[in-house]
């Protein structure tokens, strides 16, 4: 992902070089980078699973923006007319670059940071991609040190380039034809796109590496559910009388991924909630 964004970024920036606010770049990049440093540090010793989780929740919540209608916005200014603050504007690069780092690529995750700017579509391009160019050419050279980088990566990394590099130039031919209101439009529904995406991606690799499952089950006398996350279970159940189940759980595993009986697993415990008897707790 790193090796076909630093392309794209490379792309357009020779595209529409013109339109670069180095005045952003230059407070952005020295955050930027040494936090770069950080998420790929980071990344050789934990899994950014959960994050890329969080991350693609983040970017749904863009949905409402795509029915919201876009503010007027003064050209160099932010949404208030006023000047962004050096202070922001390093805080945003620190982020950027430790999400970076630690996940591949957030370039969607701060799109609203350049539209706050109040930039053309141009600058919003050139800026973005003068931002971006200095983090993924130092990821790679960092992934490479950390053993991140294999055949395989490369080979896939070498296709998105090209990939983006076609689009870069298609850009420059379609971008002048855009209204601000149409790119901020399509911004907003790619970034939503991207957060589905990364969610179902996301889970779906949680569900395979945690064994993360849903079971439910319905008697004529009761309804029972349970989630499955690694050797939890989190389970209610709705019992005779009027009675519920919550109980957590912790399976013991000794053969493989079958648990060692089919008894209720130790180290559980049930709370129960009753019209007659009230709330209370018993340990398995």
């Amino acid at each position: 992902l790193s090796i076909g964004t630093a392309a794209s970024s490379l792309a357009r920036i020779a595209a529409f070089r013109r339109a670069v606010r180095w005045d952003v770049v230059r407070h952005f990049a020295p955050t930027a980078l040494p936090f770069a440093m950080l998420g790929a540090w980071a990344l050789s010793r934990m899994d950014p699973v959960y994050l890329n989780l969080l991350l693609g929740l983040f970017l749904v919540g863009n949905v409402p923006l795509l029915f919201r209608r876009t503010p007027h916005m003064v050209n160099g200014k932010g949404a208030d007319g006023g000047t962004p603050h050096q202070a922001w504007l390093s805080a945003i690069g620190a982020a950027a670059g430790f999400l970076s780092g630690f996940t591949g690529a957030v370039g969607l995750l701060f799109n609203g940071f350049y539209y706050r700017l109040g930039l053309r579509k141009e600058e919003i391009v050139a800026t973005r991609a003068a931002n971006e160019i200095m983090l993924h050419l130092l990821k790679l050279a960092l992934y490479g040190a950390f053993g991140l980088l294999d055949a395989r990566g490369l080979a896939a990394g070498a296709a998105v380039a090209a990939a983006a590099i076609l689009s870069s130039l298609l850009m420059r031919r379609i971008l002048p034809y855009l209204h601000e209101r149409l790119f901020r439009h399509v911004g907003h529904v790619a970034t939503v796109a991207a957060g589905v995406a990364m969610l179902v991606a996301a889970g779906g690799q949680i569900a395979r590496q945690d064994r993360l499952a849903l079971h439910y089950a319905r008697a004529p006398t009761q309804i029972a559910a349970s989630l499955s996350w690694r050797r939890h279970v989190f389970a209610v159940e709705w019992e005779p009388h009027d009675e519920l189940e919550l109980s957590h759980s912790i399976r013991d595993w000794t053969f493989g991924d079958r648990p060692r009986t089919a008894a209720p697993p130790p180290h559980s415990y049930i709370l129960h909630v009753s019209p007659h008897k009230g709330l209370y707790g018993t340990r398995i």
